[in-house]
């Protein structure tokens, strides 16, 4: 990036995205764009800012290789947003604790994953997994929120 070049407008970022995971789908085989735009707008009512709402709609793309760790870097994205989705991009063979230490080191990452966790571990979504994979992610969700030092989910208990 240069340092004329202006900024993409989280418009930009959000078509971006969604154009960069097209055809993906989650775990529920619902669109992943679903749960791109529910990250950002879980940043924006969080009152994240907008390197934050960024990095909300990036937040999977460089752990996915739907975007390259390259691509990002010369993006023209704030450092902020660059560093937050590094920071929330898990790495091969890293434990959670080292994953945790990242996004608790890197400013404004924790809210990024605040509503990246809330998004994934809505009951809602969960509820329509098999009993061993919604027990697997609820147990995975609740162990990176105690890391984070986010406490427990909401309604939780009843999925």
């Amino acid at each position: 990036m240069t340092e004329t070049q202006p900024l993409l407008t989280l418009a930009q970022v959000e078509a971006l995205a969604c154009a960069a995971h097209a055809g993906q789908t989650d775990k529920a085989g619902r669109p992943y764009a679903e749960h791109l735009r529910a990250v950002a707008e879980g940043v924006r009512s969080r009152g994240g800012d907008e390197a934050q709402i960024a990095a909300g709609w990036l937040h999977d793309a460089v752990e996915d290789d739907v975007l390259s760790a390259d691509w990002l870097a010369g993006a023209a994205l704030s450092r902020r947003t660059k560093d937050i989705v590094l920071a929330v991009t898990k790495r091969a063979g890293e434990g959670p604790e080292a994953y945790a230490r990242r996004i608790l080191a890197t400013p404004g990452a924790l809210l990024v994953k605040e509503a990246d966790l809330a998004h994934n571990a809505d009951p809602d979504r969960l509820a329509v997994l098999d009993e061993a994979t919604r027990r697997r992610l609820t147990e995975k969700y609740t162990r990176m929120r105690a890391l984070l030092g986010l406490g427990g989910l909401p309604g939780i208990d009843e999925v």
